[in-house]
Formats: C-alpha cells, structure tokens, sequence
C-alpha cells in the first residue's frame, strides 16, 4: 500500500521568499530561491534582471534570525544591490543603511529602501549569470523529474 507523501510547511522565510520573488518577476526579473553563488555561501533569493542585473535578497522572519546571522557582508561581493527582506512586524531599524529593504509576505512584496548600485565585475557576472541557469534548469528538471537522480 503506498501512503500520501508529506509535505512539509514552509517555514516563514521560504514563505517571504515566495512573495519577493513574485515581486522581482513584476519588476522583469527571474528568481531563483535557495542559491549558492561560491562554495559555502547560500544565499535566501537572486534575482537575474531584465539587464543581466544580478539582486541578492536575504528573508529575515525575527530579530533573533537577523542578530544569528553573521555572513550577509560576505554577499556583497556576489550582486549588484543587496537587500533585505522582512515582514511588517519585522524591526527594520535594526538593518544596516546602506543596504535594501523589502517588506512583504508570502503573497506579495514591496522595495521600501532601493540600496546603491555596485557593479560586478564582468567575469564574476558571467559566472554567476551561467550558475544561475544551471541552477534554475536543475530545479526545474527535478520538478519534471522528480525520480531522477544525477
């Protein structure tokens, strides 16, 4: 007898994932959650622009989740802007200047603070930009594929 697979609940932060990535598509952009731009760094949201703009997005779901979070200067290197990513309940004067805010939830989102732009360099951007698409072909293989094991 075969028993319905579990499916297990978002947590909050794959819930706000969800609705920045609704709001990068609205502005042209394509999403991809849960992305690793160099060996030890995963990063909660990247959005790939219109342009080739790469927008790296960290979701925070409490105070305690942001103060444990010790690596986000280390993303800076790996985008062109770099925000964060809250809810409404969410004490925003707690994130750096400097940097991006996005308030939402796991239906929609809203750019509060747009942060500067810094410029990748070239060759960085190309790496990042074909990690991307094999990233993104490999999620969604093993949507359509789900039993298949490279």
């Amino acid at each position: 007898m075969n028993l319905p697979m579990q499916t297990p609940q978002p947590r909050p932060g794959q819930l706000l994932a969800r609705g920045v990535s609704r709001l990068l598509f609205s502005y042209g952009f394509a999403a991809v959650e849960e992305f690793v731009p160099d060996r030890g760094k995963r990063v909660d949201v990247v959005g790939l622009g219109p342009k080739g703009e790469l927008w790296v997005i960290e979701c925070k779901s409490s105070r305690a989740d942001f103060q444990s979070d010790a690596k986000w200067q280390g993303y800076l290197d790996w985008c062109d802007r770099y925000f964060w990513a809250v809810d409404t309940e969410f004490p925003t004067d707690l994130l750096p200047m400097g940097t991006g805010l996005i308030v939402g939830d796991s239906f929609d989102a809203e750019i509060i603070r747009m942060p500067e732009e810094t410029k990748l360099a070239p060759a960085r951007r190309k790496v990042l930009v074909q990690k991307f698409a094999v990233h993104a072909a490999r999620r969604l293989q093993a949507l359509r594929d789900p039993t298949f094991i490279a």
